[in-house]
């Protein structure tokens, strides 16, 4: 009886995580994937319920395994489904994620402390360019390339210390494909200022891709996969209790990955001692967002209008207003009603996801989690 209520929990647990889109092939320090584990302990429900969820059933762990050679349960039954959601049965071979932070197994803590393995002594922090109130640089920890961004604010005192130390460690989201974590921070020589550690990403951000003259063609199959990344990795941080605060959504702070994989950056979130009051990048912020305080807006709601303007932004190849200000974009959005202009050419189905997305009340505009399932069949067409 014991066995029977403990294997029904797990099947409960594993069923919840699913409903809050977590990611069904994430792997841990070995490679292994849940349905590796499922298969292994033979709890066949399970099982079934991952592979249903996209679960795939040929990927290795890290010694060259498949969830089919760890096979207590009897997987045939999950074959010809597998293959009819277009799994390839073909095995996959194991890719270290360890560093891109799709597995949560390095230690919660985050804050300003020494990050040991961190070699600073060949970055490029001394030459780093500024953005939005932050130097860039690289480095490498633990033998893996990492981006490096300096917290460059005036008079670092223990107050802003203790904000890095409070807010730094949620930004640490290992759980999701589609969200770039902070790795850590520390405040060492040779920085002169405390830094957040990231992972490299070789493209750079979604601005860079689309803007600055990258080898990289975004054609209308790309773009629609790079929003259903974005909408994907929304939805999860939508999941969040609290919201995290001071994040705001716009193409550089998207991050596009070796495989084309877009990722939200968590390196991005500012801290409450960054120019408070201050909107950086004003072209992708909702109009209510410009005119009301923080807490009087609906977040969630306010992202879907970013996410709207990235969604124009990928389809036209253009950067929003580009020719004003951040001053008299801000001042023109919120008071002026100006709005971005759909060109003629668009398709029809992401012109209309768009208007939808950026409908002037707040209150209509749909949950991410609506418009995920929307963007997959887009992409199947």
């Amino acid at each position: 009886m014991a066995s029977f209520c403990a294997v029904d929990c797990i099947s409960f647990a594993v069923l919840q995580l699913i409903q809050c889109k977590a990611d069904v092939n994430a792997l841990n320090e070995h490679g292994n994937a849940a349905l590796h584990y499922a298969c292994f302990w033979g709890h066949e429900d399970v099982a079934e319920d991952l592979v249903t969820s996209g679960a795939l059933v040929s990927v290795c762990s890290k010694y060259g395994e498949t969830p089919l050679d760890k096979e207590y349960v009897s997987l045939t039954m999950f074959l010809d489904r597998a293959e009819k959601l277009g799994q390839s049965l073909t095995k996959v071979p194991y890719k270290d994620t360890f560093w891109k932070g799709t597995t949560r197994t390095r230690p919660r803590k985050g804050g300003i402390a020494e990050e040991e393995g961190l070699e600073m002594g060949q970055s490029t922090l001394s030459g780093g360019s500024e953005q939005d109130g932050r130097g860039l640089g690289g480095g490498r920890g633990h033998g893996a390339d990492v981006d490096v961004k300096v917290l460059t604010g005036r008079d670092w005192r223990e107050r802003k210390e203790r904000s890095c130390n409070a807010v730094t460690p949620s930004l640490r989201i290992f759980s999701h494909p589609n969200v770039l974590p902070v790795l850590g921070a520390c405040q060492a020589p040779p920085a002169p200022h405390p830094i957040i550690i990231t992972h490299w990403m070789p493209y750079g951000s979604l601005y860079n891709v689309l803007h600055e003259g990258t080898n990289f063609v975004v054609d209308q199959t790309q773009a629609v996969k790079f929003a259903l990344d974005i909408a994907r990795g929304l939805a999860f941080l939508h999941t969040l209790e609290p919201l995290i605060p001071r994040h705001h959504i716009n193409s550089k702070s998207i991050m596009i990955d070796e495989d084309m994989t877009a990722r939200i950056s968590m390196a991005d979130v500012k801290f409450s001692f960054q120019c408070p009051g201050r909107m950086y990048c004003p072209a992708w912020v909702a109009p209510e967002a410009l005119q009301k305080k923080p807490e009087e807006i609906n977040r969630r709601s306010s992202d879907m209008w970013s996410f709207a303007v990235l969604l124009w932004e990928l389809v036209t190849r253009e950067v929003p207003f580009a020719d004003l200000s951040n001053m008299e974009i801000g001042m023109k959005v919120s008071l002026e009603g100006l709005r971005p202009t759909i060109p003629p050419g668009i398709s029809p189905h992401v012109c209309k996801l768009m208007k939808i997305c950026m409908n002037e009340d707040p209150a209509k505009r749909p949950k991410f989690d609506m418009i995920v399932p929307i963007m997959e069949k887009m992409q199947d067409k």
